[in-house]
């Protein structure tokens, strides 16, 4: 028996994914969805095409959709199915997922995008009780009423605003925001993600805007979604993909010293599809620098992506930027080597030149913008942290990722000096 799985897209019928009786998982177009010129495909790994679509081809978007590593193994225990059945885990989670797709099963009717909703308010309470189930029951995951997914190694949860107010989806609603817990084995990553995400906006930077906030002493995150758009009272979907779903590389091995990508495929991902390659190169070129400066060694293919709103294809607004090496017990190297060196302090006038040539660059171009970036941090640290100050956050946790990143800055802005 083959079991079905509907994919739609702001209302339209997109195609199938199904799972046949030997567990393996395919995809196939809708006839309707292929029959109009202006129907986008859903991926770049996935063009349009009459053909049914294998596992190895379809996989690795599909489940890129879903939670990974712990997350994904505690999701799969809550809801008691395998953790290697992505169809299982989509039928579950796939009601709101990132960009604007809904996976429903064949009984289930699509809603209105536009409601009208009636979301579930948390009071501090509950919201507090939240917190505290997360890392546990990811996404909420078999929560009456919820089907929510999102992909990623940290506990978080999709959730919409009510006059400012926290609250739990209606069935079918687009989520507006997502909850982000503080990781429990690593001290402090609410004000460190909320500092280096801030810090990345004051140098110019294109973010997800973000809020700290705390309730009951409980400091988290609260990350607005660039994939959504609000128009009055309603919301509507933007599609997206991350670099792995669009160069067909699974989750698991996102990393590239596992076959995920790296710089140079990173960069020419952009060049081929970005509306305007231009300046989306240089967007993912300050990206890769600023990363290096404040120690982010986890930005990976899976923490860059493509986002596919009026202009056209270009990069999405940066997330999930942590500075990693403020935890001893995290790899301190870069996921993404920069010209095949993995630590700040490895870089040398060879390691410049290979990374401009990866990124299709001119060397005396990345000079300029690693100088500029590494000033522009140095000079706005300190107010970014001050501006977070608030009750329920570590002040001195503040202080020390400050001391930390501009000490980086300094040494970022002499590597590249060595290749004057």
């Amino acid at each position: 028996m083959t079991r079905v799985l509907n994919v739609w897209w702001g209302g339209e019928h997109v195609g199938q994914l199904t799972q046949d009786r030997h567990g393996e998982l395919g995809f196939t177009y809708s006839e309707a969805w292929l029959d109009r010129p202006d129907a986008p495909p859903l991926s770049v790994s996935l063009p349009k095409r009459r053909e049914p679509f294998s596992r190895r081809e379809c996989r690795p978007f599909f489940s890129g959709l879903l939670p990974e590593e712990s997350q994904r193994e505690a999701v799969a225990q809550v809801l008691g199915v395998s953790r290697a059945n992505d169809f299982a885990l989509l039928d579950r989670l796939g009601g709101d997922v990132a960009g604007a797709l809904q996976l429903l099963p064949p009984d289930e009717k699509l809603r209105d995008e536009s409601g009208p909703f009636t979301p579930r308010a948390l009071d501090d309470e509950r919201l507090a009780q939240i917190l505290t189930a997360l890392p546990a029951r990811p996404l909420l995951a078999g929560e009456e009423g919820l089907r929510l997914s999102l992909a990623g190694a940290q506990a978080k949860l999709p959730v919409v605003l009510v006059d400012g107010a926290i609250a739990l989806p209606a069935p079918g609603q687009p989520t507006t925001h997502i909850l982000k817990p503080p990781i429990a084995r690593f001290p402090a990553t609410t004000e460190n993600e909320a500092f280096i995400m801030g810090l990345a906006r004051a140098v110019g930077l294109e973010v997800a805007p973000v809020e700290a906030r705390s309730v009951q002493n409980r400091p988290f995150l609260l990350v607005q979604r660039y994939d959504r758009v609000v128009d009055g009272g309603s919301v509507r979907r933007i599609h997206q993909e991350d670099f792995c779903q669009a160069l067909g590389v699974p989750p698991e091995t996102k990393y590239a010293a596992e076959g995920g990508p790296g710089f140079r495929e990173c960069f020419g991902l952009l060049r081929r599809v970005a509306a305007r390659p231009a300046v989306d190169v240089l967007k993912l070129l300050d990206a890769a620098i600023f990363n290096l400066i404040v120690g982010n060694a986890d930005a990976h293919g899976k923490n860059f992506s493509l986002l596919y709103d009026v202009p056209g294809p270009r990069l999405a607004p940066l997330y999930d930027l942590l500075s990693t090496i403020a935890y001893p017990e995290l790899s301190a190297k870069l996921a993404m080597k920069i010209g095949r060196r993995a630590t700040l302090e490895e870089l040398d006038a060879r390691a410049w030149a290979a990374f401009a040539a990866d990124a299709g660059l001119g060397l005396p171009l990345v000079r300029r913008r690693m100088r500029d970036l590494a000033s522009r941090v140095e000079q706005q640290a300190r107010s970014t942290a001050e501006q977070l100050v608030s009750p329920g956050l570590d002040r001195d946790a503040l202080e020390r990722l400050v001391d930390a990143v501009k000490r980086r800055a300094l040494v970022a802005a002499a590597s590249v000096k060595t290749s004057a």
